[in-house]
């Protein structure tokens, strides 16, 4: 009986509908009659039939034709989900989204114009780079690479970078070679020719293996990045920084201003020498190191790609190591401020150069990538 009334509602509700929605109305429920006909067993009585149900205890078999009918008739015919009887509206609805990935895979597979694959030499270099310089990140690898004349995005490099699970640690063999056993070759660092108006100086920590705490004085130059200047004390003191301060700038190289923190070691003494070397001193604000993010910037550097993974065992160790470092941070490390070039520039290199090599740098905790001619 509730059966009955409800198509008697429905058939009352026929009156103010247009003959578009009807046309479309009866097309769905033709559609649907025929397709469990089709799927109806033909030699099946008509008592055997209704006793198994429509498909004979089979499943609905729907072809793409139906598919293409019924993700049509979703687009164009408002409210065709109350006529769907065969299957749930959600099935229609992901007919419809399998179409339209099959539509754009075909559009956007091989052969076709877009954006160009990426060599798999170029791939494997960005894993090689990833792999054997654990504390890089896509920015430095992709700087890297503009070196050897491959033009790649970040993007793309964080894509095929390899992800490491753990926090990077060096080799042993990495470890052993920073120690001072084993001989080094050391180059001096080379000043530009002018120096600009603007100089950074601040004291890092580094904690010995016997428990001492060594400071390491940085002398900043803003122009390019270079430091100037470097040395190492136990106890810091302010004649011993004033004279740092003279051997960082000699004869007529010195700067306009000099930009320090409040520092107790940065006494009268040294502010008398600075004074006299024609240098007018600029103080940040107190608990403010954001006021001088370059120099506060190279000590991160300094720990992060450093001294975070040896173990320092004197002042002439530390000397030795940081003097290794500064030879990797002025020629080979590229610098985002420097717009992916060293503060001593270097110069980009075509694939028409050879094959690229690897060069390791600060006893392997980093590597430069050079052309080679075979």
């Amino acid at each position: 009986m509730l059966n009955i009334l409800r198509s008697l509602i429905g058939a009352a509700r026929s009156f103010f509908r247009t003959q578009r929605s009807l046309a479309l109305e009866n097309l769905a429920l033709r559609h649907q009659i025929g397709a469990l006909k089709r799927n109806t067993p033909t030699w099946l009585s008509g008592s055997a039939c209704q006793k198994l149900g429509p498909v004979g205890n089979r499943r609905l078999r729907i072809g793409p034709a139906d598919r293409g009918l019924w993700a049509t008739l979703s687009r164009v015919f408002r409210g065709w989900e109350h006529t769907l009887a065969i299957v749930q509206p959600a099935t229609v609805v992901g007919w419809h989204r399998a179409g339209f990935k099959r539509f754009w895979t075909r559009k956007s597979r091989a052969g076709k114009p877009g954006r160009p694959l990426l060599d798999h030499a170029i791939r494997d270099l960005m894993r090689k780079m990833s792999r054997a310089n654990p504390t890089w990140g896509s920015p430095r690898v992709r700087n890297e690479l503009a070196k050897l004349g491959i033009e790649v995005s970040r993007a793309t490099v964080a894509k095929y970078m390899i992800r490491h699970r753990k926090p990077p640690s060096p080799t042993w063999r990495t470890f052993l070679e920073t120690t001072p056993m084993l001989p080094i070759s050391l180059r001096s660092i080379e000043h530009g020719a002018h120096v600009k108006d603007l100089v950074s100086i601040d004291f890092l920590t580094v904690p010995t293996a016997t428990f001492r705490v060594l400071f390491v004085l940085l002398v900043l130059s803003h122009d390019r990045r270079r430091v100037l200047h470097f040395n190492v004390t136990s106890s810091p003191r302010a004649e011993w920084t004033a004279q740092q301060i003279v051997q960082a700038f000699p004869e007529d190289a010195t700067p306009r201003y000099l930009l320090r923190d409040r520092d107790g070691v940065y006494g009268a003494y040294f502010r008398h020498r600075v004074h006299n070397l024609g240098i007018e001193g600029v103080r940040t604000a107190p608990r403010s190191p954001w006021q001088s993010p370059y120099v506060e910037r190279l000590v991160g550097s300094v720990r992060r790609d450093c001294l975070d993974h040896v173990i320092v065992l004197n002042d002439h160790h530390l000397r030795r190591i940081l003097r290794r470092y500064f030879e990797y941070y002025h020629s080979s490390r590229c610098h985002l401020s420097l717009e992916g070039d060293a503060p001593q520039p270097r110069s980009v290199q075509g694939p028409e150069l050879g094959r690229v090599i690897e060069l390791p740098e600060v006893g392997g905790l980093h590597h430069r990538y050079v052309r080679e001619a075979a």
